[in-house]
């Protein structure tokens, strides 16, 4: 599959540097395997190992354009590897690693990162800047700008890039390592994700181990679980709650019914039409207030919030589908991000 699914970028890549000698400029193209990534074996879903970026670095000190084909690797035993979604973009900042480029400019289809989505959210602000933290959790919490695994390897690596569209010269959104400038904004942004199910669990068997028996079920069975509660048990039994991609309804319920048949116990309910909306900010760090700020907002739109997550710089809520769109627009009003 890997053989068949690199064919694409390797015909692009021959045919640009075709169009370059054409009209004068020497060009080179290069497959990943020959500029140098090194991936694990887990094809369709590889991992970038290592790196060694020599030969392309020749071909830059020798005033050749170098085309790299994207998305793609090999691994120890000379594979052919694929990245997986989104691998392109990990491609373009793993090499601009590998040769320590100053910048790495990714061209997309929109113009920058914003406040929101800005289809839902007609007054969505462009940001100039945001951090890798405040980047990941963006695109972890269902912004489609960016691949979160590319995000993570910038943060690791510190490697600075600009999002900017492939249709204008506006200058895009960098996202670079987090400075003290930044805190001043409490919160820098509002995600909307409506592929998620809750799965609710009831009269699961309250002992020792039965929370590792769930989850680790689930993780056979390759279902990615998200926010989770866990009721305090009573008179031997316990309640559950998680979310999972809507995708993943139905493996979820097979494998959750086939743990409540080893516990001896339990009934589990599926729910589809829910949402989570989050708002990001490393602001919140040195800031308070913004839970209240956040349930305030909600309160008023009357949407009811089922479960609730927090991390250092992220709050998450899950919330009926119906309300959501609405919900998200008075959120982002709340936290002044609507643009004037």
């Amino acid at each position: 599959m890997d053989m068949l699914l690199v064919a694409g970028e390797q015909e692009t890549i021959a045919l640009t540097a075709m169009a370059l000698h054409a009209i004068g400029v020497d060009a080179v193209s290069m497959t990943g395997a020959m500029a140098g990534i090194l991936t694990d074996p887990s094809h369709t879903r590889a991992r970038i190992v290592s790196m060694d970026c020599h030969r392309l670095v020749d071909c830059l000190e020798s005033k050749q354009v170098v085309i790299v084909a994207g998305f793609q690797g090999v691994d120890l035993e000379g594979q052919i590897t694929t990245l997986g979604r989104g691998g392109s973009d990990l491609s373009a900042i793993a090499l601009a690693k590998g040769v320590q480029a100053d910048l790495c400019q990714i061209y997309t289809d929109v113009d920058g990162v914003y406040t929101a989505d800005p289809r839902l959210v007609p007054k969505a602000q462009k940001l100039a800047e945001i951090s890798y933290e405040e980047m990941l959790e963006l695109a972890s919490l269902g912004t489609k700008v960016m691949q979160a695994r590319s995000v993570e390897f910038s943060n690791k690596f510190n490697v600075p890039f600009e999002v900017r569209s492939s249709f204008n010269d506006i200058p895009g959104t960098i996202v670079k390592e987090e400075v003290s400038s930044m805190e001043d904004v409490v919160v820098r942004g509002v995600a909307l994700d409506k592929n998620q199910a809750k799965v609710s669990i009831t009269n699961l068997p309250d002992m020792p181990g039965t929370a590792a028996t769930v989850f680790n079920g689930l993780s056979q069975a390759n279902v990615v679980v998200d926010m989770i509660v866990q009721n305090i048990g009573r008179n031997g039994v316990a309640n559950m709650t998680f979310t999972v991609p809507r995708d993943d309804t139905a493996r979820a319920s097979k494998a959750v019914q086939a743990i409540l048949e080893k516990l001896g116990g339990g009934e589990v309910t599926l729910v589809g039409d829910i949402a989570k909306l989050s708002v990001v900010g490393i602001g919140m760090r040195s800031h308070s207030g913004v839970a209240e700020k956040l349930f305030a907002a909600l309160g008023d739109t009357e949407a009811n919030i089922q479960i609730i997550s927090t991390s250092e710089i992220k709050i998450s809520v899950v919330i009926d589908e119906k309300d959501s769109d609405r919900a998200l627009q008075a959120v982002h009003t709340a936290f002044g991000l609507d643009a004037e």
